[in-house]
Protein backbone atom coordinates (compact mmCIF):
# COMPACT_ATOMS: atom_id res chain seq x y z
CA UNK A 1 0.00 0.00 0.00
CA UNK A 2 1.24 3.04 -0.47
CA UNK A 3 0.23 6.78 1.17
CA UNK A 4 0.92 9.84 -0.60
CA UNK A 5 0.81 12.81 1.88
CA UNK A 6 0.40 16.57 0.23
CA UNK A 7 1.45 18.99 3.17
CA UNK A 8 3.51 22.44 3.33
CA UNK A 9 5.35 21.08 6.25
CA UNK A 10 5.80 17.05 4.91
CA UNK A 11 8.78 16.66 7.14
CA UNK A 12 7.05 17.32 10.47
CA UNK A 13 6.00 13.67 10.98
CA UNK A 14 9.18 11.95 10.01
CA UNK A 15 9.93 11.13 14.03
CA UNK A 16 6.51 9.09 14.64
CA UNK A 17 7.36 7.50 10.63
CA UNK A 18 10.45 6.21 11.34
CA UNK A 19 9.54 4.13 14.29
CA UNK A 20 8.15 1.65 15.75
CA UNK A 21 5.59 -0.53 13.85
CA UNK A 22 5.28 1.80 11.22
CA UNK A 23 8.74 1.69 10.27
CA UNK A 24 8.61 -2.10 10.03
CA UNK A 25 6.33 -1.83 7.90
CA UNK A 26 7.86 0.66 5.68
CA UNK A 27 11.85 -1.81 6.30
CA UNK A 28 8.58 -4.66 4.92
CA UNK A 29 8.01 -2.93 1.93
CA UNK A 30 4.17 -3.39 3.08
CA UNK A 31 3.57 -0.12 3.12
CA UNK A 32 5.62 2.77 1.20
CA UNK A 33 4.78 6.96 2.14
CA UNK A 34 5.50 9.49 -0.24
CA UNK A 35 5.18 13.44 0.84
CA UNK A 36 5.24 16.04 -1.49
CA UNK A 37 5.63 19.66 -0.31
CA UNK A 38 3.32 21.89 -1.79
CA UNK A 39 5.07 24.41 -2.40
CA UNK A 40 6.54 22.72 -4.99
CA UNK A 41 3.68 23.70 -7.23
CA UNK A 42 3.71 27.31 -6.76
CA UNK A 43 5.09 29.51 -9.22
CA UNK A 44 5.88 33.14 -7.28
CA UNK A 45 8.87 33.54 -5.84
CA UNK A 46 7.83 33.65 -1.94
CA UNK A 47 6.23 30.20 -3.25
CA UNK A 48 2.72 31.31 -1.50
CA UNK A 49 -0.02 28.36 -0.63
CA UNK A 50 -2.23 31.40 0.56
CA UNK A 51 -3.96 34.31 0.16
CA UNK A 52 -7.03 35.92 2.08
CA UNK A 53 -10.51 34.82 1.62
CA UNK A 54 -13.26 36.81 -0.53
CA UNK A 55 -15.95 38.30 1.37
CA UNK A 56 -13.76 38.97 4.31
CA UNK A 57 -13.17 37.01 7.04
CA UNK A 58 -10.20 36.21 9.84
CA UNK A 59 -7.34 33.76 8.82
CA UNK A 60 -5.89 33.07 4.95
CA UNK A 61 -7.07 30.08 3.48
CA UNK A 62 -5.25 27.80 1.48
CA UNK A 63 -5.07 28.53 -2.69
CA UNK A 64 -6.91 25.90 -5.30
CA UNK A 65 -4.28 26.32 -7.96
CA UNK A 66 -1.34 24.49 -6.31
CA UNK A 67 -3.44 21.54 -4.53
CA UNK A 68 -5.00 21.08 -7.89
CA UNK A 69 -1.47 20.72 -9.65
CA UNK A 70 -0.37 18.37 -7.27
CA UNK A 71 -3.50 16.31 -7.07
CA UNK A 72 -2.69 16.11 -10.98
CA UNK A 73 1.00 15.19 -11.00
CA UNK A 74 0.28 12.57 -7.85
CA UNK A 75 -2.22 10.88 -9.92
CA UNK A 76 -0.65 10.42 -13.13
CA UNK A 77 2.20 8.90 -10.69
CA UNK A 78 -0.12 6.43 -9.38
CA UNK A 79 -1.46 5.47 -12.81
CA UNK A 80 1.43 4.28 -13.99
CA UNK A 81 1.26 1.54 -11.09
CA UNK A 82 -1.34 0.43 -12.84
CA UNK A 83 -3.42 0.97 -9.59
CA UNK A 84 -6.91 1.03 -10.08
CA UNK A 85 -8.13 1.49 -5.42
CA UNK A 86 -7.13 4.75 -4.77
CA UNK A 87 -8.80 7.58 -2.56
CA UNK A 88 -7.99 11.35 -2.46
CA UNK A 89 -8.91 12.77 0.81
CA UNK A 90 -9.35 15.58 3.09
CA UNK A 91 -8.40 16.21 6.05
CA UNK A 92 -10.71 18.22 7.41
CA UNK A 93 -12.58 19.40 11.23
CA UNK A 94 -16.14 19.42 9.10
CA UNK A 95 -15.53 15.80 7.58
CA UNK A 96 -16.94 12.46 8.23
CA UNK A 97 -15.44 11.09 11.92
CA UNK A 98 -12.56 8.33 11.22
CA UNK A 99 -13.36 4.97 12.68
CA UNK A 100 -12.17 1.41 12.95
CA UNK A 101 -15.04 0.38 10.45
CA UNK A 102 -13.58 3.06 7.87
CA UNK A 103 -10.16 1.95 8.72
CA UNK A 104 -10.87 -1.61 7.82
CA UNK A 105 -12.17 -0.20 4.06
CA UNK A 106 -9.02 2.01 3.71
CA UNK A 107 -7.11 -1.21 3.72
CA UNK A 108 -8.22 -2.45 1.04
CA UNK A 109 -6.80 -0.05 -1.21
CA UNK A 110 -3.88 0.46 -3.14
CA UNK A 111 -3.01 4.24 -2.77
CA UNK A 112 -4.27 6.96 -0.31
CA UNK A 113 -3.38 10.60 -1.19
CA UNK A 114 -3.74 12.51 1.89
CA UNK A 115 -4.49 16.22 1.69
CA UNK A 116 -3.02 18.29 4.60
CA UNK A 117 -4.90 21.60 4.94
CA UNK A 118 -3.73 24.78 7.26
CA UNK A 119 -4.67 28.18 8.09
CA UNK A 120 -8.33 29.05 8.25
CA UNK A 121 -9.02 25.95 5.98
CA UNK A 122 -8.84 25.12 2.06
CA UNK A 123 -10.37 26.71 -0.93
CA UNK A 124 -13.69 24.89 -0.64
CA UNK A 125 -13.41 24.18 -5.05
CA UNK A 126 -11.07 21.60 -3.78
CA UNK A 127 -13.80 19.45 -2.54
CA UNK A 128 -14.41 18.77 -6.46
CA UNK A 129 -11.44 17.07 -7.17
CA UNK A 130 -11.61 14.65 -3.63
CA UNK A 131 -13.25 11.43 -2.70
CA UNK A 132 -13.46 11.73 0.87
CA UNK A 133 -13.64 14.34 3.60
CA UNK A 134 -11.86 12.94 7.32
CA UNK A 135 -12.14 14.12 10.69
CA UNK A 136 -10.26 12.38 13.23
CA UNK A 137 -12.70 13.81 15.92
CA UNK A 138 -15.16 16.89 16.86
CA UNK A 139 -12.35 19.61 17.65
CA UNK A 140 -9.83 21.77 15.35
CA UNK A 141 -6.24 21.10 15.03
CA UNK A 142 -3.29 23.36 13.72
CA UNK A 143 -2.87 21.30 10.21
CA UNK A 144 -3.79 17.88 8.62
CA UNK A 145 -1.05 16.21 9.92
CA UNK A 146 -1.64 14.46 12.69
CA UNK A 147 -5.03 13.42 11.01
CA UNK A 148 -3.11 12.20 8.91
CA UNK A 149 -0.56 9.72 11.00
CA UNK A 150 -3.88 8.32 13.04
CA UNK A 151 -5.26 6.92 9.53
CA UNK A 152 -1.59 5.91 8.43
CA UNK A 153 -1.41 4.17 11.64
CA UNK A 154 -4.90 2.48 12.50
CA UNK A 155 -4.46 1.28 8.35
CA UNK A 156 -1.36 0.18 8.35
CA UNK A 157 -1.52 -2.07 11.76
CA UNK A 158 -5.10 -4.24 9.88
CA UNK A 159 -2.55 -4.84 6.76
CA UNK A 160 -1.10 -8.67 6.70
CA UNK A 161 2.35 -9.22 8.24
CA UNK A 162 2.34 -5.90 10.11
CA UNK A 163 1.62 -7.28 13.64
CA UNK A 164 3.40 -10.17 14.81
CA UNK A 165 0.22 -11.72 16.43
CA UNK A 166 -3.35 -11.91 13.96
CA UNK A 167 -5.30 -12.11 17.71
CA UNK A 168 -4.12 -8.63 18.29
CA UNK A 169 -6.42 -7.63 16.10
CA UNK A 170 -9.14 -9.87 17.05
CA UNK A 171 -9.46 -9.28 20.19
CA UNK A 172 -8.71 -5.26 20.37
CA UNK A 173 -11.19 -2.58 21.01
CA UNK A 174 -13.35 -1.82 18.17
CA UNK A 175 -13.07 -5.04 16.65
CA UNK A 176 -16.42 -4.85 16.40
CA UNK A 177 -18.24 -2.16 16.50
CA UNK A 178 -18.74 -0.33 19.46
CA UNK A 179 -16.53 -3.33 21.36
CA UNK A 180 -14.22 -2.28 23.88
CA UNK A 181 -11.00 -4.66 25.03
CA UNK A 182 -11.30 -6.40 28.03
CA UNK A 183 -8.93 -4.89 30.82
CA UNK A 184 -5.47 -7.18 30.99
CA UNK A 185 -2.85 -7.12 33.66
CA UNK A 186 0.75 -8.48 33.94
CA UNK A 187 3.32 -8.82 36.76
CA UNK A 188 3.70 -7.82 39.44
CA UNK A 189 0.84 -10.07 40.65
CA UNK A 190 0.65 -7.71 43.86
CA UNK A 191 1.16 -3.95 43.43
CA UNK A 192 1.39 -2.27 46.36
CA UNK A 193 0.63 1.80 46.35
CA UNK A 194 0.05 4.16 49.56
CA UNK A 195 -0.08 1.39 51.15
CA UNK A 196 -2.95 -0.14 49.43
CA UNK A 197 -2.60 -3.97 47.27
CA UNK A 198 -4.06 -3.89 43.81
CA UNK A 199 -4.76 -7.65 42.87
CA UNK A 200 -4.21 -8.84 39.64
CA UNK A 201 -8.02 -10.64 39.11
CA UNK A 202 -7.43 -14.38 41.08
CA UNK A 203 -9.41 -16.04 37.72
CA UNK A 204 -6.25 -15.11 35.36
CA UNK A 205 -4.29 -16.97 37.97
CA UNK A 206 -6.47 -19.77 37.68
CA UNK A 207 -4.91 -21.72 34.42
CA UNK A 208 -8.82 -22.26 33.36
CA UNK A 209 -8.69 -21.12 30.02
CA UNK A 210 -12.55 -21.44 29.57
CA UNK A 211 -13.18 -19.62 32.82
CA UNK A 212 -10.88 -16.82 31.57
CA UNK A 213 -12.25 -16.71 27.80
CA UNK A 214 -15.91 -16.46 29.62
CA UNK A 215 -14.48 -14.17 32.26
CA UNK A 216 -12.84 -11.76 29.53
CA UNK A 217 -16.53 -12.18 26.87
CA UNK A 218 -18.12 -10.60 30.20
CA UNK A 219 -15.88 -7.59 30.46
CA UNK A 220 -15.87 -6.54 26.81
CA UNK A 221 -17.67 -3.17 27.02
CA UNK A 222 -20.49 -2.12 24.23
CA UNK A 223 -20.27 1.88 23.79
Amino acid sequence: MKFHLLSIFPNIIDSYLNDSIIKRAQDKEIIKINKYNLRDWTHDKHRSVDDTPYGGGAGMLMNIAPLYSALEDIKKAIKKTKSNKKKIVLLSASGKNWNQSLAKKYSKLDDIILICGRYEGIDARIKKFIDEEISIGDYVLTGGELPALVMIDSITRLLPGVLGNKVSLEEESHSENGLKEYPQYTRPEVFLANQKKYRVPKILLSGNHKKIKEWRNKKMKKD
